[in-house]
C-alpha cells in the first residue's frame, strides 16, 4: 500500500502514453531518490511547458517564440517563418513527433500541418479534434494564417504506415479532393506497421522520393 502523495504521482504518470502501473510506480521510486534542487529543476521545468510554450497559428506545433520580427510576432513557428523553405508543398503529419522526426532527417524542405490524431486513435466522441477543416482552410487561403507568397501545389499526406494511418489518409484524400490539389501518399520505404517516428533518414529519403 502506497502512500497517498506516491500513489497519486503514480496515477498520474499512469496517464502517460505507453506508461502502466508499474513503469509509473518505477518513475516515482526513482524521483524519491533525487535531491531537493533536481526535483525543483524538474517541477519548473514542466511548469514552462504551459508558459513559455505557443502553438503555431498554421501548422499547430509548439514552439517557444524568440522575439525575432520573421516570427510574425510570435505567430508562427521557426519552421513556418523560414522564407526559405519551399512553400507550394505542404506535409500532413499526424502528430508533432512525427514532424521531428521528418526535420532531423533532413529528407523534406517544405512546410508542414498537424492533424492531431487518426481516425483510429480518437475516439467518435473525439473525431472532431481531427483537424480536417482547419486543413482544408490552409490549403485554400494560407494567407490568412500568416504564410504569405504560397500557393500549395502538393499535400503530401504523411501519415503512418498503420491500419489506423492509412484509414486517416483515406479520410484525408476524400476530404480535399474537392480543392482539385496535387495529393501524394509516401511510398513504401516505411514498413507495413511502422511509424514515422522511429524511421532512419534512408526509410523516409525512401518514402519522400517514391511518393506517389
Amino acid at each position: 500500500m502506497y502512500s497517498k502523495t506516491i500513489q497519486k504521482l503514480i496515477d498520474l504518470f499512469s496517464k502517460f502514453p505507453g506508461v502502466g502501473p508499474k513503469t509509473a510506480a518505477r518513475f516515482v521510486f526513482y524521483l524519491t531518490k533525487q535531491n531537493k534542487k533536481d526535483i525543483e529543476v524538474l517541477s519548473k521545468t514542466m511548469l514552462l511547458l504551459s508558459d513559455s510554450l505557443k502553438t503555431c497559428r498554421f501548422c499547430f506545433n509548439l514552439f517557444e517564440p524568440s522575439g525575432g520580427s520573421g516570427q510574425e510576432e510570435g505567430e508562427l513557428c521557426e519552421i513556418c517563418s523560414n522564407l526559405s523553405r519551399t512553400r507550394n508543398l505542404l506535409c500532413v503529419v499526424e502528430k508533432e513527433t512525427d514532424l521531428v522526426s521528418i526535420e532531423n532527417n533532413k529528407v523534406y524542405k517544405g512546410l508542414y500541418f498537424i492533424l492531431g490524431g487518426t481516425v483510429g486513435t480518437l475516439g467518435t466522441r473525439d473525431l472532431k479534434n481531427l483537424r480536417v477543416n482547419e486543413l482544408r482552410e490552409r490549403i485554400k487561403n494560407p494567407e490568412k494564417f500568416k504564410i504569405s507568397g504560397t500557393g500549395f501545389d502538393e499535400i503530401i499526406i504523411a501519415t503512418n504506415s498503420t491500419v489506423e494511418g492509412e484509414a486517416t489518409a483515406f479520410l484525408l484524400e476524400r476530404k480535399l479532393k474537392d480543392l482539385k490539389k496535387k495529393i501524394t501518399r509516401l511510398g513504401r520505404g516505411l514498413p507495413l506497421g511502422g511509424e514515422l517516428e522511429y524511421a532512419d533518414r534512408q526509410t523516409l529519403s525512401s518514402a519522400f522520393l517514391g511518393r506517389r
